[in-house]
């Protein structure tokens, strides 16, 4: 079973303006609600591609009953965690001649909910596995991915990290099955900056040395690398389509590559079909829909 975990999920607020003013009032176009979170994003792509999964998280409020709603029409299996007091965030998109993302940094978070989240986590079995990604809400402590993988330490979990903060090195330790940095997150990592495959590579196999098993690298209009656990180098361009949302696109990477690597344990496989996500959402309104990952692999 796949798990992914969203401790701040999100409802999105999308407002398409045309003509965006900050001196006086301007008026949206078209407005959207969707739903949000990097691992709600992972459990979406897996669901279209008809891969079993459960989404785990915090929600709370009138916001977080709207989100359940949502995915539970998507058909989206999840198993939140209840919170008793604030609201899931809301999040502001404003489409005009350029991305504006106003993201909010949701409620706190007791220690009584937390543990009640660690309670569901226990469920998790060998050979299972659980996607960590996304910030963290109020509340919580920074390390907060590290104690969950400390906790699931003693099972065979095979966890995907996908954070931007370098408290991923403290948790490289725990040998995790996948890390999926972009090239500028991995430049970070290590105080630098990637100008080329070769540094790719480089600081993918010092993420290696540390502990992780496989190392994805997202380079944008550059395609994808990947370090596989035996040490072979993949790459992966993209397709030909139009730039139209930059949201989630990574998730569906993180998704493809499960789909792919589950269906036949082959990683030159799970690399085409996370390029393949990747593009499709990329080129859609919102997170890709199976058809449009269909045609994008058709081009990989």
């Amino acid at each position: 079973m796949i798990y992914t975990l969203t401790l701040n999920p999100a409802l999105d607020y999308v407002l398409k303006v045309e003509n965006f003013r900050t001196n006086d009032i301007s008026r949206a176009d078209d407005a959207q609600i969707y739903y949000g979170g990097k691992g709600i994003n992972v459990s979406v792509i897996l669901t279209r591609l008809n891969i079993e999964n459960i989404a785990l998280g915090f929600v709370g409020g009138f916001s977080g009953n709207k989100l359940c709603e949502m995915l539970a029409f998507d058909g989206i299996k999840t198993d939140f965690t209840k919170i008793n007091s604030g609201d899931t965030r809301i999040n502001v998109k404003i489409k005009t001649d350029k991305e504006i993302d106003i993201n909010t940094s949701g409620p706190k978070i007791t220690d009584e909910e937390l543990s009640a989240l660690f309670k569901k986590l226990d469920a998790i079995q060998d050979g299972d596995y659980l996607v960590l990604s996304g910030s963290i809400p109020k509340g919580l402590p920074t390390n907060i991915y590290e104690q969950i993988i400390e906790n699931l330490s003693k099972k065979n979990v095979n966890f995907i990290i996908d954070t931007a903060d370098k408290s991923l090195i403290e948790i490289l330790k725990y040998k995790p099955f996948l890390i999926k940095p972009n090239h500028h997150e991995l430049g970070d990592l290590f105080n630098t900056t990637i100008n080329s495959s070769n540094d790719i590579i480089c600081y993918a196999k010092e993420l290696q040395t540390l502990g992780a098993k496989n190392v994805l690298v997202s380079r944008a209009e550059n395609g994808a690398l990947l370090l596989d656990e035996n040490g072979r180098i993949y790459t992966k361009g993209i397709a030909n389509g139009k730039l139209i949302n930059s949201v989630g696109c990574g998730d569906s990477m993180v998704a493809g590559f499960l789909a792919g690597y589950i269906e036949r344990k082959e990683y030159e496989y799970a690399l085409t079909l996370a390029s393949a996500c990747g593009c499709a959402t990329a080129f859609s309104d919102v997170l890709a829909t199976r058809s449009e990952i269909d045609e994008i692999f058709r081009q990989l």
